[in-house]
């Protein structure tokens, strides 16, 4: 993976109308985040935009290219495909674009799973440590 900061400062230029969108350098590419979600990253200064069934067609009807981080094992691929050069040149059709693979990545974000419940004997040890301990039943 490369980068220059020619184009990194180009891709960070055209989104500008997207709003909160930081860079972070990463094995020789960049990662794109909105807020703290990671919906872009560029190598070999190509931006590859995440993808999910809802907006995957963008790109495949296109005939754009997944990323694919290992020459040698083509059969790898992620969720992120190469923008085409219209879509990139064109900052409002950018960050329209932007903002599909923006909800594609908060998509992919599971949400909290939930806790499970206290045992018996959990619940005894939380109630006798606040000093509410529950009467004995009778023997």
């Amino acid at each position: 993976m490369a980068v220059s900061s020619e184009y990194l400062d180009y891709v960070h230029d055209q989104l500008s109308g997207l709003g909160g969108v930081s860079s972070r350098r990463m094995f020789g590419g960049a990662g794109l985040y909105c807020d703290e979600f990671f919906f872009a990253l560029i190598d070999d200064d190509t931006l590859y935009l995440r993808v999910n069934d809802a907006n995957r067609a963008d790109f495949t009807t296109r005939g754009m290219g997944q990323f694919r981080p290992y020459a040698e094992r083509p059969e790898l691929s992620m969720s992120y495909y190469e923008t085409p050069a219209d879509v990139l040149e064109d900052p409002a059709q950018l960050v329209s674009w932007a903002r599909r693979s923006v909800a594609a990545a908060m998509a992919a974000v599971k949400p909290a799973t939930k806790a499970a419940k206290p045992t018996r004997a959990a619940r005894r040890v939380k109630r006798t440590a606040r000093g509410v301990a529950r009467p004995k039943r009778g023997r």
